[in-house]
This record gives structure tokens, C-alpha cells and sequence, in this order.
């Protein structure tokens, strides 16, 4: 599946070093960004909760290509989210990098979720309002290229989702120095979802890290359990934008989160 992804980013990284050799690469953001980290850190409020803008998947099909970023972006900011994760992969989720400079009135933190495998594709991102990208560690068979990915994001100031899908991601993440670690509980051959990940990789956290859980979120008693276990945040796309009601079901998520932290 993530050879399929790196396929289809292909063009995009070629358009990109045909720009840098002209000497044309995008300038730096000049907004403010609002830290992610920081954001998505768990407090005494309780664990945090990371909205997805998702319009479609590979598992799951056409989502919901009916309400616009900024319709969710305001939704999602009316329903406590902390941070918006903003899918900017067009062949198989749909999605635009544009996508970001209309999510960002609303004022919060946003991540770019993307198939990532070249240092230029940091320096894009850098010239959005983005605030953090997704790393996944699985992407890199070269541990050098993978640290130079984590390092180049943190010098671009922006904060870098370092994914794993299995300890040995887990472990390379960690060994590359990433700060924020994100566990994704889907299974990339079946995309079928086992939990058991979030379950036993928490133990392997050190204080100093923020952890999100992804994947397989999609009632409030989820959160629940995902705070109890010590999660930083959630990330939940798929059920809040297939809901009815986004915002009334990311409000519950959000009341879910909390409530872990009470117990």
C-alpha cells in the first residue's frame, strides 16, 4: 500500500527539484504558527483530541466530499477540537494542499498528513501555515535519510508526526529522535484495524515524548480507554466526517477524552 503512495507522489517531487534547480522553491510561511506540539499535549484538562479533514480513503471510499475545509474547520473549532490533521494526498484521499490556507482562519494548530519521501516536500510544507507534517517511518528504509527527514522538519520550525505501524517502526523512530510518535493501529496489508498496538506500544513512552493514537477511534469510550492508557491525543478522521453531525460527534469524542482523565 505505501509503495502505491510513493508512486503517486513521484510528480510532485519531481516538479519540486525541477524548481529548486531554477532556483524557484516556495518562501517560508510568514504567518504565525500556533505549535502543534503544544497543542496536542496532554494536560490537566485531559487527553487532546486531532480532528481529520478526510474526505475519502483507500479503505473506506468517498467519505464526505460534501462539506468544504473551511465548513469543517469551523466545525471542528465549535467542537473542541485541539488540532486539525488535513489530508493534502490527492489520488487516493482527494485532498489538496490548498486545503491548509483555507482551514487556517480558524486559528487552530494543523497537520499536514501527506506521503512524504523527500527533504523538498519539508520545504513545501514550510511554506504553508501548516504547523507540524507526518513522517512515516516506514516510507524510509535509510535510517540516515529518515533522521535527516525529522531533523530538516524541527529546522523548518515546524513539528514532525513520526508514525509507526510496528515496534521495529517504534524503535527506528526513537533511535531517528522524534518527539511526537504517533501509532497507527491499521493494518497496511488487510486494512483491517487491531487496537492491540495502542495497547502495547505505550509502554515503550518516555515522558519526554507526546504520543497520539490513530485509527480505530470512533466512540467516546474509545477516548476513554486511550487516555486511561496514557495517550498525549487522538487522531479520528473517518467517524466524525462520515457522522450526521461532525461537530456534535467530535464534541462527544472531545467529552470522551476528558472523561479518561477523570476515572
Amino acid at each position: 500500500m505505501l509503495e502505491k503512495f510513493r508512486i503517486a507522489k513521484q510528480s510532485e517531487v519531481d516538479m519540486l527539484r525541477n524548481a529548486e534547480s531554477k532556483g524557484i522553491l516556495p518562501d517560508p510561511y510568514a504567518g504565525v504558527r500556533p505549535s502543534f506540539a503544544d497543542a496536542i499535549r496532554r494536560d490537566g484538562s485531559g487527553m487532546k483530541v486531532i480532528a481529520e479533514y478526510k474526505r475519502a480513503s483507500p479503505s473506506k471510499g468517498d467519505i464526505n466530499l460534501g462539506l468544504t475545509a473551511a465548513e469543517v474547520a469551523n466545525m471542528y473549532a465549535g467542537g473542541g477540537a485541539s488540532a486539525i490533521s488535513v489530508l493534502t494526498e490527492e489520488q487516493y484521499f482527494k485532498g489538496n494542499i490548498a486545503y491548509l490556507d483555507e482551514i487556517k482562519s480558524c486559528g487552530l494548530p494543523m497537520l499536514r498528513k501527506d506521503f512524504l519521501v523527500d527533504p523538498l516536500q519539508i520545504v513545501q510544507t514550510a511554506s504553508t501555515p501548516a504547523s507540524a507534517l507526518l513522517i512515516i517511518v516506514r516510507m524510509f528504509t535509510d535510517d540516515g535519510l529518515l533522521k535527516e527527514m525529522i531533523d530538516k522538519t524541527h529546522e523548518a520550525g515546524l513539528d514532525g508526526v513520526v508514525e509507526a505501524f510496528d515496534m521495529a517502526d517504534l524503535m527506528r523512530a526513537k533511535k531517528a529522535g522524534a518527539r511526537v510518535i504517533q501509532i497507527n493501529n491499521r493494518d497496511l496489508d488487510t486494512l483491517g484495524i487491531d487496537m492491540s498496538r495502542s495497547v502495547d506500544f505505550i509502554k515503550e513512552r518516555d515522558d519526554s515524548e507526546i504520543w497520539i493514537c490513530a485509527s480505530g477511534i470512533n466512540e467516546p469510550d474509545d477516548c476513554v480507554k486511550m487516555a486511561e492508557l496514557g495517550y498525549d491525543s487522538v487522531l479520528v478522521g473517518t467517524s466524525i466526517m462520515s457522522s450526521p453531525s461532525p461537530q456534535d460527534k467530535l464534541s462527544s469524542l472531545v467529552a470522551g477524552a476528558k472523561c479518561g482523565a477523570l476515572r
